[in-house]
């Protein structure tokens, strides 16, 4: 990796871990993944960029003004760090984040983040469809058991195992934590 890779931390907010009292999530070890990979991008002093969520229903936990709004600790922003708000899944409509990154010559991403299936899909399609090429810290991710429209749920980890499959090789490169601390 070199200064054209961003690490682009998406929705690591409070908000979600009371989302996950109520619903199945998979990879319990996302947050300690997704902090090695924070704590590798600063030490070389690569570009990371966070991005949160701030929810148009007034009683989602990921409102402005909740205490879901926040950052979790581990995925608090350093002096300097970017931080983009966004009012729908992808971290590009509405937030200026494009024009960041051209502008700093980024071409790439690693992403990280909640929930798979949905901010971090949504955000992986779009960045690749504007031209960055992507990597997926599959294992620096999670998602959540949905319903089907059948009314049967679908485990998160399936959710999660499709959603990166879907990704993987049309979008960008699905990829583990341990290759990128290797770079």
């Amino acid at each position: 990796m070199n200064h054209q890779t961003a690490l682009l931390f998406i929705d690591w907010q409070k908000g979600f871990v009371e989302l996950a009292e109520t619903l199945a999530r998979n990879n319990p070890q996302a947050e300690e993944n997704a902090a090695r990979l924070l704590a590798h991008w600063r030490a070389q002093n690569w570009p990371v960029v966070h991005v949160r969520h701030n929810s148009h229903d007034e009683t989602s936990p990921l409102r402005e003004g909740r205490p879901g709004f926040a950052f979790r600790d581990f995925a608090q922003p350093a002096d300097g760090e970017p931080v983009f708000v966004k009012r729908v899944h992808s971290a590009f409509i509405g937030t200026g984040l494009e024009a960041f990154l051209r502008e700093r010559g980024i071409g790439r991403l690693v992403i990280s983040g909640v929930r798979t299936d949905h901010c971090v899909s949504t955000t992986a399609r779009m960045a690749h469809d504007l031209g960055f090429q992507v990597l997926v810290a599959g294992d620096a991710c999670h998602a959540f058991a949905c319903e089907a429209p059948d009314g049967h749920v679908i485990d998160a980890q399936t959710v999660h195992d499709v959603n990166l499959a879907s990704l993987h090789g049309e979008f960008g490169q699905a990829i583990r934590t341990q290759e990128l601390l290797r770079v």
